[in-house]
């Protein structure tokens, strides 16, 4: 048990890294001076250095052993993340974040990888729902937290990211290195030549290019709305941690009354497609709603859509392909989504600069034809889950 609470905080600790400092973005690029155009690469940035740095770090760890990947990442976790705090502009800001998401890319191969391997079967599912769980609700907390940080200075929040350094102590006293397997450190010929042909397939293609886009939807919240809610109702940074809380509260409470029962009961395209058009009007909501209560309640809508869809895309991954190529796709996939996040700022950077609140009536339009290409989906899905 004790090692399965080390990983588990690890894996929290990489789905919190842009989360953290969310909520003071806005005085972030206030106090900085930073082009609006490019000021949401600074939330995004970890998240292409994650996917670049997991595969190759997670590989890197088969060969040398975890915990030598593991605690070295969570050291420089701590330090690249409070280090951004000292930046004087946008260009070393950005360099820490890149560093960040490659250390997060680190712990990510090290404790999540070894979280689904420590496990077979209806257990693997159930450890992984509870591991989901406590993601969503450490999602809740730590936004607060940078928020209350934050309404001090903003520096403040990124001292959060210190938390790196209790992870690696507890990770050097509790776990231990389990021995190397020859076998693990290549893959035969004909399993790279089976893998290769199943990254081609539609419903994979498909999928990858689901979880990208879900991604960069939230991100859309996580960077835009901040600054919108500021500008409109003159939200500081606590009440802006509070309203990104509560989309990991609705994810969180999908999660408690299980996603999988919704695809069970509707067929896994219905549940996905539901998901997209909750997001899809709480989006276009956004910019309409100037009550507190009335804002709460759309982000608390968007994190159910947010909950439905991801878990259930993961999913449909894993049931399409076969048990020795699963964890491969499955971290393309994972890989996908991170990219995703990193790419929306790219995109939608001009338009928020442009448009300003157009960008949120974008972010639907893409959810509405990611509900219809799930649907399309439809009888694929079904011969996976009959």
């Amino acid at each position: 048990m004790p090692k399965l609470l080390v990983l588990i905080a690890g894996g929290c600790l990489t789905s919190i890294t842009g989360g953290i400092v969310s909520p003071v973005f806005p005085e972030v690029v206030e106090q900085l001076h930073i082009d609006p155009r490019w000021a949401g690469m600074l939330v995004s940035m970890h998240c292409l250095t994650i996917a670049m740095f997991a595969p190759i770090l997670g590989i890197l760890a088969n060969r040398i052993g975890t915990l030598k990947i593991l605690i070295p990442s969570l050291i420089s976790y701590a330090v690249f993340g409070v280090a951004g705090a000292f930046m004087p502009s946008f260009l070393p800001l950005l360099l820490t974040r890149a560093l960040l998401g490659a250390a997060s890319g680190g712990i990510a191969a090290a404790s999540i990888g070894i979280i689904g391997n420590m496990y077979e079967g209806d257990e693997r599912a159930r450890i992984l729902g509870y591991a989901s769980s406590i993601f969503a609700i450490v999602g809740i907390f730590f936004p607060l937290l940078g928020g209350w940080a934050g309404s001090f200075h903003w520096q403040y929040a990124f001292c959060l990211y210190a938390a790196g350094l209790p992870v690696a102590f507890f990770a050097t006293f509790f776990l231990h290195e389990e021995p190397l397997r020859k076998s693990s450190t290549s893959v035969l010929p004909k399993q790279k030549e089976k893998l290769l042909q199943t990254l081609q397939t539609p419903s994979n293609i498909t999928l990858f290019l689901v979880l990208s886009l879900t991604s960069a939807i939230f991100y859309i919240v996580i960077i835009y709305a901040p600054s919108h809610f500021k500008a409109t109702i003159g939200a500081d940074t606590a009440l802006n941690g509070m309203i990104l809380a509560s989309r990991a509260i609705g994810a969180a409470i999908i999660s408690a009354l299980g996603a999988s029962r919704l695809s069970k009961n509707l067929g896994v395209a219905p549940a996905v497609s539901l998901g997209f058009i909750l997001m899809a009007v709480t989006l276009i909501t956004i910019p309409h709603v100037e009550e507190i209560y009335l804002i709460f309640t759309t982000a608390v809508m968007f994190g159910v859509g947010f909950g439905i869809v991801m878990p259930n895309v993961y999913n449909a991954l894993a049931q399409f392909n076969q048990p020795e190529v699963r964890s491969s796709v499955l971290a393309i996939g994972n890989g996908a989504s991170y990219l995703g996040q990193f790419l929306s700022p790219v995109f939608l950077g001009p338009v928020w600069k442009y448009g300003g609140i157009s960008v949120f009536y974008v972010g639907a339009a893409v959810a509405i034809m990611m509900a219809i290409l799930t649907l399309k989906q439809e009888k694929a899905l079904r011969r996976k889950y009959p």
